[in-house]
């Protein structure tokens, strides 16, 4: 899937100009689709990868101000917690801004996985994200293949009989696909 995610690149374009990242020092939690730290270097971030247990430290006391950006990729902040936050505010620098990436929906893509609190609650007013001082930025990019045949059959592959029948219904080698960056910073504190 890494190749066919996001060809043209408009995840990428879309962190640039939420952080900015280019010549910027980005800690990046959890990539859980093993494409974002890419993304991330191509548009000239200095990444430092981190695990969760890095993000709260023992007691929340790990380290601290040692980033301009903090880019959350898929896995991590569902819905995001007060301990999560503090955790966060604590590792960035004054002004410093997190960028948290998760599925929005509304998409061929989230045919294949079925309903998921990422689809509709978290995108509202009152959700967790946007009632917790985040904005949010859809990016409407594309799982584009080479080929129908190989999207099918990807598809297939990966999905099962969701995924064939999701692919039954393409006319072209590619999957709509939405992706919310919800995004806030941190004023000096």
């Amino acid at each position: 899937l890494g190749l066919a995610m996001d060809r043209e690149a408009k995840i990428a374009a879309a962190l640039e100009a939420l952080g900015p990242v280019a010549d910027r020092d980005v800690l990046l939690l959890d990539d859980a689709m093993a494409r974002t730290g890419e993304w991330l270097t191509r548009a000239g971030a200095r990444v430092t990868p981190i695990t969760v247990d890095a993000l709260t430290g023992s007691g929340g006391s790990g380290p601290e101000r040692q980033a301009d950006v903090l880019v959350v990729a898929w896995s991590a902040f569902r819905g995001p917690r007060p301990d999560e936050l503090a955790a966060a505010q604590r590792l960035l620098r004054p002004s410093g801004r997190l960028l948290v990436i998760h599925d929005y929906g509304r998409d061929d893509v989230s045919r294949l996985y079925g309903e998921r609190p990422e689809y509709g609650e978290w995108s509202r007013r009152d959700g967790p994200f946007l009632g917790s001082g985040f904005k949010i930025r859809v990016i409407h990019s594309w799982w584009t293949f080479d080929s129908l045949e190989e999207t099918r059959e990807f598809l297939t592959e990966a999905f099962g009989e969701a995924g064939t029948r999701v692919g039954a219904e393409l006319n072209r080698p590619r999957l709509s696909y939405n992706v919310a960056v919800y995004h806030r910073s941190f004023d000096a504190s």
